[in-house]
């Protein structure tokens, strides 16, 4: 297969312009003939139908919440990148377009990452004018602060909320347009498989979870909107009903998978306490805006934090990092907290984690204004933990977090599957192998505001006249018939381990092998453990309850079954990359000083992995990168 990613000619602060206005319209009089299914109602999701349905497309937006304001954008707390330059730093669109290429490790495609840096703007303006508080200036200017990856302060926010807040923003567009009619919205219903005809996205299976029916929607384009799969690691920041089966079934019917191995692993999570917890909790990357990260320069040192001198404490970041210091991407600060955990000095009582320490900003700053910045999440580590932040250090440690792999896309952001559009962290395109902070927010907002209303319209202009398919179409009763026979199958196994003990497994074996760092050794051992653990699912999963009514068991094993062959081809992946690069990090790839050295002359290209079979070895294509405005050189943020 060739890829086509449609990259527009001519000077990059052009190609968006000149390609939008090459771009088909539809007609106002025209948009309601057609149908546009829009999977996931987070930030990208919600925004894109909202758009859409204002536009005057009839859309159909499917949640497996009981309601849109549930997605896991909430939970992005620190802020939303844009290149303002209120503060007059010297910021840019274009510094902006080159941070994020370089804090991708340079494996992002330019065009789009321009793309995302040029819209930017508007997006603060979209969302000031639907009310989203963002934190203001005494004279009233928008407030910025600093994120990992920028030596500039363009990241705004609302506290330590600002996920919250811009949904909340998205929602009640959405609601807006669902009370006019033009949104027709789906709860509690699950996509379980992407339905194809002739070549073409022609629509989607869903599960009501209430009841169990399987239902089948047809329409002239599917967008997804269905965020990352970092819970493949069963232990991840993401919430619990985090999934990536919408995305690995439309990988099943034929849309490639790109760049699986490149997950990340954010800094700042609360250290797992046992072993039996479910999920782990993520504290704002903004909190390093103002607190130090150190341990103790011995390994071993049982002494409480403040008993331990300042001319004993290694402040590791500042030490190795001086120009970006606190401030460093996230793949760089994970690593760097492994290293010393590694050499014994974590502290804690499972010794698992690093300091965040905010004694210097409070003596500096006073208690006040870092309450006033971060006190719900200092409030909620309290809850969680016990301690007071304001008296002693946080307690932090990496945990698997975003994905920046997921569903190849060209330009318009469409798949390898015509009419299948994707959005926001369930495609691959803007931030290559490593995400900087405070650009997922900004990538989903730009996807569904400001990119798929014009490149879904294009694609939709050339089937006017056209219905969408029935669905009583044969592919659509096929489609239905094999998702019914899957879960029943489930439910017929009657073994006699749990769901949740088989997720668990097959997390250990991801974060051993294909989590912070990752060997050829290691690699080849999941590849031979994974096999094995998912034909023992198949023969003793037990999922208790029945399809006819709400099963979280039965959910939840449906899920599962994907992440085992998500997980093989994540480790399939980072074994065929013979580099490091991002949050991609082979111990036999690395400088002396024990960064990420990227191997350019082969591995400059996307790896877009194709679905051959049950039991098949899987395709791989590549779509060569090309750096014409940003120089490939080695990252360094010292």
């Amino acid at each position: 297969m060739q890829l086509d990613a449609k990259i527009p000619a001519g000077p990059i602060q052009d190609k968006w312009s000149n390609y939008r206005f090459d771009l088909k319209l539809v007609a106002p009089h025209n948009r309601r003939k057609f149908e546009v299914i829009v999977v996931g109602t987070g930030l990208a999701g919600a925004a894109a139908a909202a758009t859409m349905g204002a536009a005057g497309y009839h859309v159909k937006a499917f949640t497996y919440h009981d309601s849109t304001r549930r997605a896991h954008s909430i939970a992005a707390q620190g802020g939303i990148n844009a290149a303002k330059d209120y503060h007059g730093e010297g910021d840019s669109i274009y510094r902006l377009f080159y941070d994020t290429v370089k804090g991708g490790d340079y494996r992002s495609r330019e065009a789009n990452v321009y793309r995302l840096a040029e819209v930017s703007n508007a997006i603060i303006d979209q969302c000031v004018a639907q009310g989203v508080p963002f934190a203001r200036e005494y004279g009233g200017l928008l407030h910025n602060r600093s994120f990992g990856g920028a030596q500039v302060s363009r990241t705004f926010y609302a506290r330590g909320q600002t996920g919250q807040q811009l949904l909340l923003g998205s929602y009640q567009a959405l609601a807006k347009e669902v009370g006019a009619g033009t949104v027709e919205l789906h709860t509690h219903a699950e996509m379980l498989d992407l339905v194809v005809v002739d070549g073409r996205a022609a629509g989607i299976v869903v599960r009501d979870m209430e009841t169990g029916e399987i239902r089948t929607h047809s329409a002239h384009a599917v967008i997804l909107a269905t965020g990352g799969y970092s819970n493949a690691y069963y232990l991840s920041t993401n919430a619990m009903a985090c999934n990536g089966t919408a995305a690995w079934r439309a990988h099943r019917k034929g849309a490639l998978f790109a760049n699986p191995s490149f997950t990340q692993i954010h800094p700042t999570c609360i250290p797992a306490s046992d072993e039996s917890q479910s999920k782990l909790t993520l504290m704002s990357e903004s909190l390093r805006n103002d607190g130090r990260i150190w341990v103790s320069k011995a390994a071993g040192d049982g002494r409480a934090p403040g008993d331990i001198p300042e001319d004993e404490r290694d402040y590791y970041l500042e030490r190795r990092y001086p120009a970006f210091g606190n401030l460093t991407p996230r793949d760089v600060a994970s690593r760097a907290a492994k290293v010393v955990v590694d050499e014994g000095k974590g502290v804690g009582p499972l010794r698992n984690g690093v300091y965040l320490d905010f004694a210097e900003a409070i003596g500096r700053l006073g208690k006040d204004v870092i309450e006033a910045r971060y006190g719900n999440l200092f409030e909620m580590y309290e809850r969680i933990t016990g301690d007071d932040p304001y008296r002693t250090p946080m307690r932090i440690y990496p945990a698997p977090h975003y994905t920046m792999g997921g569903l190849w896309v060209d330009y318009d952001l469409m798949s390898t599957i015509p009419g299948l559009f994707v959005a926001g962290e369930a495609n691959f395109s803007d931030h290559g192998a490593n995400r900087l902070g405070a650009s997922a927010l900004m990538q989903g907002l730009a996807d569904g505001y400001f990119v798929l209303p014009y490149t879904v319209a294009g694609y939709l202009a050339g089937m006017l006249g056209e219905r969408p398919v029935p669905t009583d179409h044969p592919e659509f009763e096929k489609a239905a018939a094999e998702t019914r026979d899957r879960l029943a199958r489930l439910l017929a196994t009657n073994g006699s381990r749990t769901v949740d003990w088989f997720h668990r497994e097959l997390g250990k074996i991801m974060i051993e092998h294909c989590g912070m760092a990752r060997s050829e050794e290691g690699l080849r051992r999941a590849l031979a453990e994974i096999p094995p653990l998912r034909e023992e699912f198949h023969r003793d999963v037990r999922v208790l309850g029945d399809n006819e009514s709400l099963n979280q068991s039965l959910e939840k094993a449906g899920r599962v079954v994907d992440f085992f062959e998500l997980a093989e081809l994540m480790c399939r992946d980072a074994l065929y990359r013979e580099e490091s690069c991002g949050g991609h990090f082979r111990v036999e790839h690395q400088t002396p000083e024990g960064e990420a050295l990227r191997n350019d002359e082969d591995f400059s290209h996307v790896a877009a992995w194709g679905w051959e079979g049950e039991g098949a070895e899987p395709s791989l294509t590549k779509e060569e990168l090309e750096f014409e405005y940003v120089e490939l050189a080695q990252r360094s943020y010292k």
